[in-house]
């Protein structure tokens, strides 16, 4: 992969420019949604899956600075079914790997991340063919991923210390990052193909 993760997160910042107000906000109702449905056992288990899905095609969308609005985020129930079984099998998936021990489940994770940013670009696609295009697409990219997420761990410990306000800011930016890998994940993934 040509890019390095501080160009990528440079990126993000960019895209984020002038729409940072739409972006905190919309990932605060992610949260709020994602949050008010925890009282209830089953029920974020069943919006998973579509709220993920939308905040990817809301990241993907402001990363590629389309026309980006709220009501992106809850596009993903559209493709309600291919979203929960995506993130059943996911959880599931993962779920299995930690048995082993964590690291394993680590990994697995790190091979789904990519997932419902697959669905975002192409909603046609089952939940397991998904699955399985993330874990294709992250050969060789777990490590590089793992690092992007290491790179927010001093700005996470920055918005505990603001008493969580930070994150406002963090979550957003973190989100676009990832939209930014998946895109050069993905052109890696297509330039290998055609090889």
């Amino acid at each position: 992969m040509s890019t390095k993760n501080a160009q990528l997160m440079t990126m993000a910042r960019e895209s984020l420019r002038g729409k940072w107000g739409l972006a905190i906000g919309t990932c605060f109702i992610y949260g709020l949604v994602i949050s008010v449905s925890g009282v209830a056992f089953i029920a974020p288990l069943i919006i998973g899956g579509p709220m993920m899905l939308g905040l990817a095609m809301f990241s993907l969308s402001l990363s590629r600075t389309n026309d980006s609005d709220l009501e992106i985020l809850f596009k993903g129930f559209k493709n309600f079914g291919t979203a929960l079984g995506a993130y059943l099998l996911m959880l599931l998936f993962v779920f299995l790997w930690s048995l082993l021990l964590i690291i394993p489940g680590i990994i697995a994770s790190l091979a789904y991340s990519m997932t419902f940013f697959i669905l975002a670009d192409e909603p046609e696609l089952g939940a397991s063919d998904a699955l399985a295009k993330s874990k294709r697409m992250m050969r060789g990219y777990k490590w590089k991923y793992f690092c992007l997420n290491l790179r927010f761990i001093g700005w996470a410990i920055l918005c505990v210390i603001s008493l969580g306000i930070g994150f406002l800011w963090l979550i957003p930016y973190m989100q676009i990052s990832y939209a930014k890998f998946y895109e050069d994940v993905k052109t890696e993934y297509q330039v290998n193909l055609e090889k």
